[in-house]
């Protein structure tokens, strides 16, 4: 089954059940999938164009409560904490530092990168091996840790 298709089960059960976080999420999440779906000129999206949308919303999400908390809004942190809980059940596993560490290190034997001038070479390769997995900026502080050691 898709990511789309147990989106929209979910918003039935979250209508059911009366969860009005849940439910909140799952529309914002449905609302993304649709105007991916419109850019693509495509009523119904893949998994991978689901799952790159779920990872920019739960980058958005991560910021909002980074600024939230910053500025003492701890009532709108809850907010986006409990729709990122939602979408982050859509998404693969993290891997852990380690993980994403270890996979660097090959990724670095394989391209022969020599220092941070070569993150151009790494990224991408990076990036598509976690895709979904890690974030950029999680990969970019372990690539300067990996350097700087």
């Amino acid at each position: 089954m898709s990511i789309t298709e147990n989106v929209n089960k979910a918003i039935i059960t979250a209508m059911k059940a009366k969860d009005e976080a849940g439910l909140r999420a799952l529309r914002a999440i449905k609302s993304a999938f649709l105007l991916a779906g419109t850019e693509t000129g495509n009523k119904d999206i893949h998994d991978e164009l689901a799952l790159k949308t779920l990872q920019k919303m739960a980058k958005q999400r991560k910021d909002s409560i980074d600024i939230f908390l910053k500025e003492n809004r701890e009532d709108l942190a809850k907010k986006e904490k409990e729709e990122l809980e939602v979408i982050e059940t859509y998404l693969p596993k993290a891997l852990s530092h380690e993980e994403v560490k270890a996979i660097l290190q090959e990724i670095i034997t394989e391209t022969g990168a020599s220092g941070m001038a070569d993150i151009g070479k790494i990224m991408p390769v990076a990036m598509q091996k976690m895709a979904g997995k890690s974030d950029g900026k999680t990969i970019n502080l372990i690539l300067k840790e990996l350097f700087n050691s």
